[in-house]
């Protein structure tokens, strides 16, 4: 799921959604208006799922998709070769979540362990360990 805002409201931090790809903002730079155009902003981003940078250039009045963030929290069932279950805790729907790449999290997982997990269009990434 996801709504659209204008290019000029986007803030560095926020997230929005290019290429049918969630990504974080990372840097966002608006020019002036000029004599015959408007302003313009140039938007650098980086995929949540994938790392990937990504960029574009629009008119700060255009419309853009952001996504909305379902953040949850969720016990480890068990931990697969590529993927971990987790157990939502409110509603008890049992899933699979793939591998997080960031050693940090991967290390801090075992069965029992509370997780923070982001649910973003369809899927999800767990974003830490509680």
């Amino acid at each position: 799921m996801s709504k659209p805002v204008d290019v000029g409201s986007l803030k560095t931090g926020g997230y929005v959604i290019v290429d049918n790809e969630p990504c974080r903002i990372v840097d966002l730079t608006k020019s002036k208006p000029g004599k015959h155009g408007a302003a313009k902003a140039r938007v650098v981003t980086i995929g949540i799922f994938d790392g990937v940078k990504r960029s574009f250039v629009k008119p700060v009045d255009a419309k853009v998709e952001v996504p909305i963030i379902d953040k949850r929290t969720g016990q480890v069932i068990s931990i697969l070769p590529s993927a971990v279950q987790i157990m939502d805790l409110e509603t008890y729907e049992i899933f699979e979540s793939p591998m997080p790449d960031d050693e940090s999290i991967r290390s801090k997982l075992s069965e029992g362990v509370e997780v923070e997990y982001w649910r973003i269009l369809g899927r999800t990434k767990i974003m830490r360990v509680k």
